[in-house]
């Protein structure tokens, strides 16, 4: 399982520990991901993912998960994202 978000993409980044007599060790700072399940209203159904805390805030600032999609990039959406975001799409379309 990758340590990266299915909705924004966010994932590690790297750093140095620097210690009181300025020694430097590489080290890792990874994004705190949690597992949730998102209701998309459109659908009717919910989804599971994997999502920073960061893009929690995003999606219920923007509404919901259905507001969120639309106003997403293609390319920082999981392949799992983007087929959620396709048929909440297309529900929009005919709706």
């Amino acid at each position: 399982m990758s340590r990266r978000c299915e909705l924004t993409g966010k994932g590690p980044l790297t750093g140095n520990n620097v210690s009181h007599a300025n020694n430097k060790t590489k080290r890792r700072y990874l994004p705190n991901l949690q597992d949730v399940t998102l209701q998309s209203d459109v659908l009717g159904r919910s989804f599971r993912f994997r999502v920073s805390s960061a893009a929690l805030r995003t999606v219920d600032h923007r509404g919901g998960l259905d507001q969120f999609m639309a106003k997403a990039k293609d390319e920082t959406l999981s392949v799992d994202a983007l087929k959620v975001k396709k048929d909440i799409l297309k529900a929009q379309a005919t709706a």
